[in-house]
């Protein structure tokens, strides 16, 4: 399929999900499957994870194979919606993103954009005084409507945005009725609203209309009974009386204004505006979406705005050069609020996507984000694999911006430590912007990169008093102004303190606002970090009063969070920390983001304020046992260890890992039953399993070395080699501070690995002669051994054959004299393979021959897989195709038994060449189609080299024999 057969396709999403391409609907298969394309519309471009798109469908009680499943649903999506697409040629609808996926399509082709769309552009010729044209535009934009929001489909995806689109529906068609009113249509528009408050008597603004509409038409007492009967319902369902829009409309029917009576006279209407603009194909093959959600209830900073957007060309244009923006301010006062408001504003400016990341330049448990980890970060959100992802910090950066160099896109960048964790995350391409917050002023940042500083201040009074009225109700400020005023000043006119003091407001309606005034001035005290001596600075009476609302369960958890040191923590950590079932631990979760003590970021996910940091680490101090600390400690990293100890027999099996630390009471690790949940946890933990690592350092060394050889695996097969190294030297300090030699010979041989993968072949060397007198001096055979085979790895990795030999023959005398079958095992596919390099095949034959019979003897079926590929390659090489297909075919099993997909599409693409080279094209073509297939899934680099092939079948024919790279 072309890119003008993509352009043709639409969806709708209001109503039964559809598709069709140009006239012809498509047949979009089951409920579970349309679920899933729905999910992926929602994201609007922006990519679904795996995880997100299972929790889509089936919520928390996903089927066995649930990823399977979900990845068979996307094949077949593909096939549906791209039917024409060749073999060899990558998706253009659903796109794999790292990690799960991302549909393609203009913003025109789905329904629901469009409806948005139009309801925007009506609200502005409201405001601009163009009913007519508004009006026209609103009953376009309902018409898109089928019936019920993604009828049919199931999931709790599916059930939270039928309430949200359906809520958009009724605002939209409040407005057009609005409108309707408003160019004297009252008659017209009596009988729709008649009956919409008879379906939602609940529902104000439709009453207030219904009145307006029937008191213009001479209907007064109607209008007055339709007020009796809202009053009516809302006083016996929910115990409150009307608002002060519909209590106003009330007053001036009953006053007889005269206003009432006289609608507002249209304005012409222009040229038609309605028309959607015709579908556009996309055109960015990654368009990350990372902005955190605006504030619903955002108000002020009026001034601060202006400001900002005065950095931008006017009209729309695009900057020309890098646009950098400094926010900077107490903690607290709003900076990240304010940043994420104008992003989403001035989002629309840049097409290619929006960036973002919390640099963690000011957590007070936790140290800055390394800026490795940060670009690395971003890479990722850009679609480069770990694969295709450079060693060092340097290239790292210079991929990222050589990425932006020919893009516009939107950079967040979050409490920032200093000008130099910022000035490498900066774009040097024009047409980029950067929003950078921090605490500091970052002077070199403003002097030498040309940003432009903002620095705010605490809300004025007025925006304050704004900022509660919008939270509270403007009715009950009106009622008590100087208790307000007093709010204000208690609050410091501080945004966050503020935000708590009107969650307690607006959850207890039945409080004065003097009573609250009252308890702020009586309980107030200071945080250390923000007290300048006056009530104006003082912001712990806040935390403290909304803290001591908390039931004693959800009080304790709170103290316990303060000790986990990463930047997140998930329901079944919080539930191992504090002891408790998980079940108990989520529902105390909800009661602590109920009181905006803290955010639930993420489904599942959740993550404290640095303010509240402080405040939790203070109470836990001061309120729960050093003792009870150290134990929640404990139960965490033990919790940690444990799981990902679980995680590794799934992603590394049959590997032989390390003694674990006993479990803990009440201490419950996650277990896994699939390749991919483990893989899943791994990923979603990994930022808290460094943190894990480095707080286990200090609070249990024998944990720290015993998780960081745990996450072995995860760390191999992700090519995460910064964490992978950084974990090993935390660990290693911290075994050699408690003199642990067994823990520091395992640490200064995961630390090798780590050199080893990021191609420090000579420093890998070094460490791994460190690790081998440990291992002697403690008679760790099998230690020795490991180290003694790994130093062959890396003497063949820069090919030096002979020498690796040697290590290899000396490795495998030690594992045989142990009776180490697995080691044995790996050390003959090692020589297997150093001998195949060597283009010595009988002797590579013999090696390969020996490693096969021992792995199959304890069942490693992980290195049978390659022991097969070796030795189908050394058939290939002497021509023997008959025995090269049959071992490939063998490998290829033990691949799949494993999980192994790399393998598998190797393994396939061997196939491939080897029909190639016999002249059968189509099974060659056959097979690298399914090689393809497989490494799309996970955006393996290797798909371009198998495209590459796939296009040149048409050529002639090339035997591997003459074939010197064969």
């Amino acid at each position: 399929m072309n890119v003008s057969d993509v352009s043709t396709l639409r969806a709708a999403v209001l109503g039964p999900v559809r598709a069709w391409r140009a006239e012809e609907e498509l047949a979009l298969g089951s409920p579970q499957q349309r679920a899933v394309l729905a999910a992926l519309l929602l994201r609007r471009g922006r990519p679904a994870t795996i995880g997100e798109l299972i929790d889509a469908i089936w919520g928390d009680e996903p089927p066995a194979g649930a990823v399977t499943v979900l990845r068979t649903y996307i094949s077949r999506l593909r096939k549906v919606l791209e039917p024409g697409r060749e073999g060899g040629a990558a998706p253009q609808v659903i796109v794999s993103v790292p990690d799960g996926y991302r549909i393609h399509l203009s913003e025109d082709a789905l329904d629901l954009s469009v409806f948005e769309r139009r309801v925007a552009e009506a609200k502005k010729l409201r405001t601009s005084g163009d009913l007519v044209a508004a009006g026209e535009l609103l009953h376009a934009a309902l018409e898109l409507w089928e019936g019920r929001p993604l009828n049919g489909l199931p999931g709790p995806l599916a059930e939270s945005e039928r309430s949200r689109l359906a809520e958009q529906r009724l605002n939209a068609l409040e407005i057009r009725l609005d409108v309707g009113i408003q160019l004297g249509h009252h008659e017209e528009v009596v009988p729709e609203l008649s009956a919409l408050t008879t379906g939602y008597p609940l529902r104000e603004r439709l009453c207030e209309l219904l009145m307006l509409a029937l008191y213009r038409t001479g209907r007064q007492v109607e209008a007055l009974a339709a007020y009796r009967r809202l009053r009516k319902t809302l006083v016996a369902e929910l115990g409150v009386e009307p608002g002060p829009p519909v209590q106003e409309m009330h007053c001036r029917i009953l006053a007889a204004d005269p206003t009432l009576r006289t609608p507002a006279a249209p304005q012409p209407s222009g040229p038609a505006t309605g028309a959607a603009p015709a579908a556009q194909p996309a055109t960015h093959a990654a368009r990350p979406a990372q902005l955190p959600a605006d504030l619903p209830v955002f108000t002020g900073r009026g001034s601060e705005l202006a400001q900002s957007h005065a950095l931008l060309p006017p009209g729309g244009e695009h900057p020309t050069a890098v646009v950098i923006s400094a926010i900077g301010g107490m903690a607290g006062v709003g900076k990240t609020t304010l940043a994420v408001h104008w992003a989403h504003e001035i989002a629309h400016r840049f097409p290619d996507g929006q960036l973002y990341v919390n640099l963690r330049g000011f957590d007070p448990t936790s140290t800055a984000m390394p800026t490795d980890e940060a670009v690395h970060t971003f890479l990722d959100a850009l679609g480069v694999s770990p694969e295709q992802m450079p060693g060092g910090l340097d290239a790292r950066v210079s991929l990222y911006r050589s990425i932006l160099a020919e893009r516009r896109v939107l950079l967040l960048l979050d409490n920032a430590r200093d000008t130099t964790q910022v000035r490498p995350l900066l774009p040097t391409g024009p047409g980029c912007m950067a929003i950078v917050t921090s605490r500091n002023q970052l002077t070199g940042l403003i002097a030498n990169d040309g940003a432009q500083p903002l620095t705010l201040s605490p809300l004025t009074p007025a925006e304050a008093r704004d900022f509660l009225s919008r939270r509270i109700g403007a009715k009950r400020l009106a009622e008590e102004p100087q208790a307000a005023d007093e709010i204000v000043a208690r609050c410091a006119r501080l945004p966050l303190a503020l935000a708590i003091v009107a969650a307690r407001a607006a959850t207890n309606p039945s409080f004065p606002l003097r009573a609250v005034a009252d308890e702020l001035r009586d309980s107030h005290g200071s945080l250390d970090a923000f007290t300048g001596g006056d009530i104006s600075t003082d912001v712990r009476a806040v935390f403290s009063w909304s803290y001591q609302a908390l039931s004693a369960p959800a009080t304790r958890l709170f103290q316990l969070l303060a000790v986990h040191t990463g930047p997140d923590i998930s329901a079944p950590a919080a539930a191992a920390l504090a002891g408790l079932p998980l079940r108990e631990a989520r529902g105390l979760l909800v009661e602590l983001t109920h009181a905006h003590l803290l955010t639930e970021h993420f489904p599942g996910r959740y993550t404290f304020h640095d303010l509240l940091r402080v405040y939790a680490t203070e109470c836990a101090a001061t309120e729960e046992a050093a003792a009870d600390r150290d134990r929640a400690v404990e139960r965490l990293l033990t919790w940690y260890l444990h799981t990902a100890d679980a995680a590794s027999k799934y992603l590394t099996p049959q590997r032989p890992g390390v003694p674990l630390t006993p479990l803990p009471e009440g201490c419950r690790p996650l277990a896994f039953s699939t390749y991919d949940q483990a893989l899943d946890w791994c990923t979603a933990e990994r930022a808290n399993l460094v943190a894990a690592v480095e707080h286990a350092a200090t609070a249990a060394p024998g944990t720290a070395w015993r998780l960081a050889a745990a996450l072995w695996g995860f760390f191999y097969l992700r090519s995460h080699t910064h964490d992978w190294h950084s974990t090993n030297q935390t660990a290693l300090t911290a075994a050699r501070e408690a003199h642990d030699r067994a823990g520091e010979a395992e640490c200064l041989t995961g630390l090798a690995n780590a050199l080893t993968a990021a191609g420090r072949l000579d420093e890998a060397i070094g460490t791994y002669q460190q690790a081998l007198p440990i291992y002697t001096e403690l008679g760790d055979q099998r230690g020795c051994s490991r180290v003694t085979g790994n130093l062959g790895d890396v003497q063949l990795r820069a090919g030096r054959y002979e020498e690796a030999i040697l290590h290899f023959h000396r490795s495998l005398r030690i594992d045989r004299a142990l009776g180490h079958r697995w080691g044995e095992g790996i050390i003959l596919n090692n020589l297997g393979e150093a001998y195949l390099r060597l283009g010595r095949h009988e002797e590579a034959r013999d090696y390969l021959t020996q490693a096969l019979s021992v792995q199959r003897g304890i069942n490693n079926r992980w290195v049978e897989g390659v022991t097969l590929v070796h030795l189908g390659t050394v058939y290939q090489q002497l021509q023997h195709y008959d025995e090269a297909v049959e071992h490939y075919h063998m490998a290829l099993e033990a691949h799949r038994a494993v999980g192994n997909q790399w393998g598998e599409a190797n393994a396939i693409g061997l196939l491939a060449e080897i029909h190639l080279a016999v002249g059968d094209r189509e099974a060659a073509r056959a097979h690298w189609t399914q090689a393809l297939r497989l490494l799309e899934e996970f955006d393996h680099p290797d798909a371009d080299e198998v495209r590459a092939k796939l296009h040149a079948l048409d050529g002639p024919v090339i035997r591997l024999a003459e074939d010197p790279a064969a």
